[in-house]
């Protein structure tokens, strides 16, 4: 797979330019490679790396860690089902259940057409609308199972791309770096 694109080169050296050590750039440049290839790819994890002056293993070491993070591909949307307190007295495993039929896969599992990767979480903190689900970290909810296929329905048609970006994407909003220096005092 490939390493960081010309352009997300210079957001990870953007990035470096915003931390006093190099290395605490480490996630957010690891965001940056799943946003390229929707997953962190070996030679991006490697490339991720050499930029930062790493041994590999940290990368990996950092990026099997967190769970936002992921080191085998994923679908385009992630649906991330709640089955925590709130949503299991709401119908959270009900919903889940419907999730697992509608998409064919359990959690953990991805769709043949590598659109929608199920998976089963403790809590997303949208108890208020339970059951609900997340889909790449956008909380949808509460959700039947009828408000759940037409999620599905308009994500797979598109109708959703304003408001749910493909796996990968947390934030549309670019940090600037250099970081602007301080205004001088009088």
């Amino acid at each position: 797979m490939a390493r960081l694109s010309p352009d997300n080169v210079q957001r990870a050296k953007d990035l470096i330019a915003l931390y006093p050590q190099p290395r605490s750039a480490l996630i957010p440049i690891l965001h940056v490679a799943q946003e390229q290839d929707g997953w962190l790819t070996p030679d991006g994890m490697a490339h991720v790396a050499e930029l930062l002056g790493l041994a590999p293993a940290e990368v990996y070491g950092t990026a099997s860690f967190y769970d936002m993070l992921f080191t085998h591909p994923v679908g385009k949307f992630l649906v991330s089902v709640c089955t925590n307190l709130a949503c299991m007295l709401n119908g959270g495993y009900e919903l889940l259940a419907h999730a697992e039929e509608r998409l064919g896969v359990a959690p953990g599992g991805t769709t043949d057409d590598g659109q929608f990767t199920l998976e089963d979480v403790e809590c997303i903190a949208y108890c208020g609308s339970a059951p609900c689900a997340a889909v790449n970290w956008r909380f949808f909810g509460p959700l039947t199972p009828d408000d759940f296929d037409r999620l599905v329905d308009d994500l797979a048609a598109g109708r959703l791309d304003r408001e749910v970006p493909p796996h990968g994407t947390l934030c549309r909003v670019r940090r600037q770096a250099p970081a602007p220096a301080p205004a001088p005092q009088p």
